[in-house]
């Protein structure tokens, strides 16, 4: 019901399609911009003008405004819920949030020590109070609210505006998973290793499509994205990466792609299916994953519902 819930007369298509447009426009733009542009240095040239602490704030601040935008947006001009737009459950569960935060968290804690204990060359110790703290403060407030823009605009509006406008469970799911590995396409780590980590950024586009569709709500992707860039921003950072961090650790290692882009998407992906599968009790993949999208009866789903409690 998550894409359903939205499938009625009130859909305005018109007032979905300026989000779209404009992401995809800036989007491109980002593209271009950069190719003859060595990220790398420019990230470098700031960080040296601005501090990192600045710098982190300056690239990712626009992004945590536009979680607010997209919400407003939602809210006061499709005058649809943010519940709606986050779930189809009555309200918003925020254990699956936590359950979901928690088991990447703990994961990205526990291979980052096992990298660091089976390499330590690789690593330096980065941490520096001082500093550590106030980006700790910085990371808590602007990280959740970037990686929930990116949630709600990916597994949240564009997905369910997509399966209106299509009839269609696979067309966003395909559509929505290959735009957000091409959201990273200027990121420096491509740069870096090349496009062969497209497949990771696209790879997981699909993992957090498939717990969104399956589960009925953005709740797992939201705890999960969270967690993978608010712990990873804190743990390590490298001058190839995006973000660049007063983290606990330094990464100095000589960066190549090779197996750990696949095994995420190979191995740790489907394990973690599985086990949101099992927890979550969830059935009927394919239709829920490749199913048509049906035009929401609001009298037959209170009928259902009062069926269920009756039960």
């Amino acid at each position: 019901m998550y894409i359903e819930q939205i499938n009625t007369k009130r859909f305005n298509f018109l007032f979905y399609l300026p989000i779209p447009v404009l992401f995809l426009g800036l989007m491109v733009v980002n593209y271009f911009s950069t190719q003859d542009v060595n990220v790398e240095d420019t990230l470098k040239l700031f960080i040296d003008q601005f501090g990192v602490n600045l710098t982190f704030v300056i690239l990712i601040g626009p992004l945590s405004a536009a979680c607010l935008f997209l919400l407003f947006w939602v809210k006061f001009v499709h005058q649809q819920s943010i519940r709606s737009l986050t779930t189809s459950r009555k309200k918003v569960d925020w254990k699956r949030i936590l359950f979901s935060f928690t088991i990447w968290g703990l994961f990205s804690i526990v291979s980052t020590l096992i990298l660091y204990y089976n390499a330590p060359e690789n690593f330096i110790l980065n941490f520096d109070a001082s500093k550590f703290y106030i980006f700790l403060i910085l990371a808590i407030v602007l990280i959740p609210l970037q990686t929930s823009f990116e949630e709600y605009l990916f597994r949240g509006y564009l997905m369910q505006g997509i399966g209106v406008v299509t009839k269609s469970k696979l067309a966003p799911l395909l559509i929505t998973s290959i735009l957000f590995g091409l959201m990273h396409i200027a990121n420096p780590e491509v740069g870096k290793l090349g496009y062969i980590i497209m497949v990771y950024y696209i790879g997981t586009g699909f993992f957090l499509g498939i717990i969104t569709l399956m589960d009925d709500g953005m709740e797992l992707a939201l705890g999960f994205h969270a967690a993978n860039n608010l712990v990873g921003a804190l743990l390590v950072t490298a001058d190839w990466t995006a973000f660049q961090t007063h983290s606990i650790f330094k990464d100095v290692s000589e960066p190549s792609a090779s197996y750990d882009v696949l095994f995420p998407v190979l191995v740790i992906f489907p394990i973690l299916l599985f086990i949101f599968g099992r927890k979550y009790e969830w059935t009927n993949w394919k239709e829920k994953l490749s199913g048509t999208v049906r035009e929401y009866n609001v009298e037959k789903e209170l009928i259902n519902i009062k069926g269920k409690e009756n039960e």
